[in-house]
């Protein structure tokens, strides 16, 4: 089939019958359910960008068909500006709200498939499970999520994997058919809307026996018998796009994943109990230099927006002329630029990688990844900031229908450089930004988006090669003159 489009993804979405909780009760049908239906139509319409440009969102297989750009294994650094391209596209629909669009896993499937050999060294038809697995992904185009993390009783018992043992998602039972795994994870991004569901190693796992039932990496349907997604409250209030223009389209859901014994295929598993390979998963394939590469993206198109929205409300304020509102600008100009900056370096200076796949540079990525859960809750407060008490003088669509109150709001609430509907509907956009629960959740999910900041500026001190640096200094304190 290959690339598809958005009513391909909907049907499938809406046979698929995954088990999903919300508020107590059981979701049927989520393409029709008011939490997830206004999403499930914003995910649809990117599957339809495909087919509206193949040119530019598609590439040829080797069977002549066309699949989705971001499951290309990129052979130069121009397939990878290919797919940046493709990529900003999906970004630039969703204003950089959806975190987890499907090509966040598709660049990491085909990282993983190129380097079908790293598999095969733990079990060789790892490896060609990894492989199929890509190509039935690129045929059905199917829309996945990924879970990480086991659930922790106790937050002192650090980041390697000190797990109770009866919450960690683990393997229990290895059969003729599969391998059966219990336990939870947490957290499944788009996982009411997702066909796949990929489980990659937990963080860091040590180096012993009791770790292997824990040492998994594999793929399951999302309707698999025994499996569970207990969603979060939603923050689509099933207003109309004028009262809620960001959760009305893009509230995409997190939910905890439960594994009431599943069963997974023995052709889903790419590893098992193999501890060491599962800690050098990411490294070791490029995984997760593709996947900061997709975030990377994310990030510029949603300080775009951020940047755009705060030097309207300053155009519709008379406010851009005032030093400190200036100043707030130029610093989310600052903030934009730099990921900017940060997405052209990796592609500049992107090389083949052991297995011949082209990969962005991973030093201007991590800068980004450390640097943006930082400013992003500064652009946040800069809307804030800006738009001050306008941010509650927001009444609603239905106050414009009333005929008692429309002459009072369209005198009363009319800005510099608009009418009161206009200038309402630029503040209720600011406040779904940077007030609504919608807007804290992006906050909360920027701030821990790759995991514990203080664990991720560990892991760039150990990624970067300081010892060239130190060796200039003490070269310098030796130099006599």
């Amino acid at each position: 089939m290959g690339a598809r489009s958005g009513n391909n993804f909907l049907s499938s979405l809406k046979k698929l019958g995954a088990e999903v909780w919300l508020g107590g009760n059981r979701v049927g049908d989520v393409t029709a359910h008011p939490a997830f239906a206004n999403v499930a139509r914003s995910v649809a319409s990117l599957y339809d960008l495909q087919m509206e440009h193949p040119e530019s969102m598609t590439f040829r297989t080797d069977d002549g068909g066309r699949a989705g750009m971001s499951f290309i294994i990129p052979k130069s650094v121009e397939d990878v500006r290919k797919r940046t391209r493709m990529m900003k596209q999906w970004a630039d629909f969703g204003c950089g709200m959806l975190g987890r669009t499907p090509d966040y896993l598709n660049v990491s499937i085909a990282a993983m498939a190129a380097a079908r050999d790293f598999f095969a060294e733990s079990d060789p038809r790892h490896g060609d499970n990894i492989w199929n697995y890509y190509l039935q992904a690129r045929h059905h185009d199917w829309c996945a999520t990924h879970t990480l993390v086991n659930p922790r009783a106790s937050r002192t018992a650090g980041w390697a994997g000190h797990t109770d043992a009866e919450l960690a998602l683990r393997l229990v039972e290895k059969t003729n058919d599969g391998i059966v795994v219990n336990g939870c994870r947490m957290l499944a991004t788009l996982a009411p809307l997702a066909e796949e569901l990929l489980v990659f190693p937990s963080t860091v796992l040590k180096a012993e026996p009791a770790a292997e039932p824990l040492a998994l990496s594999f793929a399951t349907a999302c309707n698999a018998k025994g499996l569970k997604f207990i969603c979060r409250d939603t923050y689509d209030a099933g207003r109309s796009r004028f009262d809620n223009p960001l959760s009305s389209r893009f509230d995409e859901m997190d939910a905890v994943v439960v594994f009431d014994n599943v069963l997974v295929p023995w052709e889903r598993v790419f590893l098992c109990g193999d501890v060491a390979r599962c800690n050098a998963l990411y490294a070791a394939t490029g995984a997760v230099v593709h996947m900061m590469h997709q975030v990377a993206v994310k990030n510029v198109a949603k300080s775009e927006f951020l940047l755009g929205l705060a030097a309207r409300i300053a155009e519709s304020s008379d406010a851009m002329s005032l030093p400190h509102v200036r100043e707030r600008l130029a610093e989310m100009i600052t903030t934009t630029e730099t990921m900017r900056a940060c997405l052209r370096a990796a592609e500049a200076d992107a090389a083949a990688d052991r297995w011949g796949v082209f990969t962005p540079a991973r030093a201007p990525l991590d800068t980004a990844r450390n640097l943006f859960p930082k400013l992003y809750p500064r652009m946040v407060e800069i809307i804030q900031l800006n738009s001050s008490s306008s941010l509650m003088a927001t009444p609603a669509e239905s106050d414009f229908k009333n005929p008692a109150e429309r002459a009072d709001i369209e005198k009363y609430f009319a800005a510099a450089d608009s009418d009161a509907r206009e200038r309402v509907a630029l503040y209720r956009l600011a406040w779904e930004v940077a007030c609504s629960s919608f807007g804290g959740r992006q906050v909360l999910y920027e701030r821990f988006f790759f995991g514990d900041p203080v664990r991720m500026a560990s892991a760039l001190v150990d990624s970067t090669d300081l010892k060239p640096l130190v060796e200039r200094v003490k070269a310098f304190l030796k130099r006599p003159d």
